[in-house]
């Protein structure tokens, strides 16, 4: 399981529902603010420069797209939410098509929410949260671009969201990508995901 991320290739993408891929075997989805650096995070932890398409513009990811690891076991980049600059209606889809995968994907096994380390635990990041909290599911916290601040900071920051985001199946860590903080355990931990139910 050690190399399976950097295993990663492009599998497809999904605008609706009837779209997505069978429905066997583990993945993990990643979600977050269209500007917390979500898609350079799949990037460093699967060690493939462009796997997921990063933007200077955030909400660029506009469907579900699904990376595959090995025959039953998957990665898959959500939509991000926010921030985007996008018609309200286009918005409103993103959210249908995302709740339906999220109430009704059987293989979902974890999931990384990915939050800027300045402003983390958004009202939307809660709504997520307390999602996953009241179905049990696996959930990872990175708190990225920690490089831009102190590593007292960074502490700071991590304890007052374990506090927040009280819960057994919770895991809340510093990320940067630049930086290389928290990419060995955040590799670890979603690696974990994947292999237990």
């Amino acid at each position: 399981m050690a190399l399976l991320l950097s295993n990663a290739t492009f599998l497809t993408s999904a605008a609706e529902i009837h779209q997505l891929p069978s429905d066997i075997g583990r993945e993990v989805a990643f979600a977050g603010r269209s500007n917390a650096g979500k898609s350079t995070a799949i990037n460093c932890l699967t060690q493939h420069k462009q796997l997921a398409r990063a933007s200077k513009t955030p909400g660029r990811t506009q469907l579900i797209n699904f990376f595959t690891l090995d025959e039953t076991h998957r990665l898959v980049d959500l939509p991000g939410y926010g921030f985007a600059k996008v018609p309200k209606q286009i918005k409103e889809r993103w959210q249908t098509t995302m709740t339906q995968y999220l109430e009704s994907r059987q293989s979902l096994s974890g999931l990384v929410l990915l939050m800027d380390i300045r402003h983390p635990l958004k009202p939307e990041d809660m709504t997520l949260l307390n999602w996953a909290q009241s179905s049990h599911l696996n959930t990872l916290i990175l708190l990225t671009k920690a490089d831009k601040l102190s590593r007292n900071q960074q502490a700071q920051t991590v304890a007052a969201v374990k506090r927040d985001a009280l819960s057994l199946h919770t895991t809340v860590m510093a990320f940067s990508a630049t930086a290389g903080i928290g990419v060995i355990e955040a590799q670890k931990t979603i690696l974990s995901f994947l292999e237990t139910k």
